[in-house]
């Protein structure tokens, strides 16, 4: 195992560096009527953002120089945690409603999302226990069904907030983790069928999530109920051109788009910036990807490597939703984009999922 002193992976620090940045300066572009309207301050939301980044970047360090080895012991006590948490965000005033969803705990205009902590959570402990040498994952009840059995029930946990967007998430980088363990293809296609149902299910049992579906083959069937934030999305993205209105200059951030600095900051970066604008967070996101995946592919241990692969799985998983949603190719969600979009404990664990991914960087061949 090489040493924990060699530095990071550069391009990989430079590309979260350069994302955190843009985001600052978008949730403040995107953020500062509202913020205005609402609070009577334009730095509103730039403020609070600014406070959890520096948190995040604390804690991102600190995951960079902490030898990642040792989280091993904590796996299993942090996703029993995360599973505490969820349970307790259920319970009626003691979890806060937001956007439909019983999904915060904290005071005020300060909380944090339990389902966030379980995204991580659930990376760790999956990354612990598929990688330890007596486990098998090739066998089907006593190999592949524990692990999706458990992260099911966090699913089924964050679906009863609701929120489906994180489950989601969470499951997918879950499942990369299960199938990069060596699951056998024809268990995963097998519970894929199954899963698709169920997915299916969902959807049709709730009306809203039906609505979503049919706003987004349609959305001008119902252009002020369902289909609103997809048309008012596009109206800021086709603007915007090659080059942008310009900094500061978006139109539909005027109360058209809803909460334009969270999930449909993207459309409002387009808008101002431009095609050129965001090609470039794209292309620093694809940096990202890469070079975690080369850390996944290069290191040694089974456990980092799970980890590697868990963490740069999260970020593409929720890159892809927010940006297809924003342009029109997926049904709302209620994804944020990583590192961009204004949210407190969102930021901050990711930043601290970086730092993890940062470290691994330092052990990679």
């Amino acid at each position: 195992m090489s040493n924990l002193r060699r530095a990071p992976d550069i391009w990989l620090l430079i590309s979260i560096l350069s994302l955190l940045t843009i985001g600052m300066v978008m949730v403040y572009s995107a953020g500062s009527v509202l913020g205005f309207h609402d609070y009577g301050d334009p730095f509103y939301f730039l403020k609070r953002q600014l406070l959890f980044a520096v948190l995040g970047l604390v804690a991102m360090f600190f995951m960079m120089n902490f030898d990642y080895r040792r989280l091993r012991k904590y796996a299993k006590l942090g996703l029993l945690v995360c599973f505490g948490l969820l349970v307790i965000v259920l319970i009626p005033g003691i979890g806060a409603v937001r956007g439909g969803a019983r999904s915060w705990l904290g005071i005020s205009s300060f909380g944090i999302q339990p389902s966030e902590f379980m995204k991580l959570g659930m990376i760790l402990f999956l990354s612990y226990w598929l990688s330890r040498d007596d486990y098998d994952i090739t066998r089907f009840t006593t190999g592949l069904l524990p692990p999706l059995a458990i992260s099911g029930a966090a699913f089924g946990l964050i679906m009863l907030q609701p929120d489906l967007g994180t489950g989601t998430v969470m499951m997918g980088a879950a499942l990369l983790i299960i199938f990069t363990a060596g699951a056998r293809f024809k268990h995963l296609f097998g519970l894929a069928l199954l899963g698709v149902t169920g997915f299916v299910g969902l959807i049709l049992t709730a009306p809203y999530r039906l609505k979503r579906i049919t706003g987004f083959l349609d959305p001008w069937s119902d252009p002020l109920g369902v289909g609103y934030q997809i048309i008012q999305s596009l109206y800021a993205i086709g603007p915007g051109g090659l080059a942008g209105l310009g900094l500061g200059m978006s139109r539909q951030k005027y109360s058209y788009v809803p909460e334009p600095q969270t999930d449909f900051i993207f459309s409002i970066l387009a808008e101002e910036l431009g095609f050129i604008g965001g090609t470039l967070v794209l292309l620093l996101f694809l940096i990202l990807v890469w070079r975690g995946m080369r850390v996944a592919m290069t290191l040694d241990d089974k456990f980092g490597s799970f980890l590697a692969v868990g963490i740069v799985g999260m970020v593409a998983i929720q890159v892809v939703i927010n940006i297809g949603v924003v342009i029109g190719l997926m049904p709302v969600t209620g994804i944020t984009l990583p590192l961009i979009s204004y949210g407190g404990s969102s930021l901050t664990l990711m930043l601290t999922a970086l730092g993890i991914l940062l470290n691994l960087s330092r052990h990679a061949r």
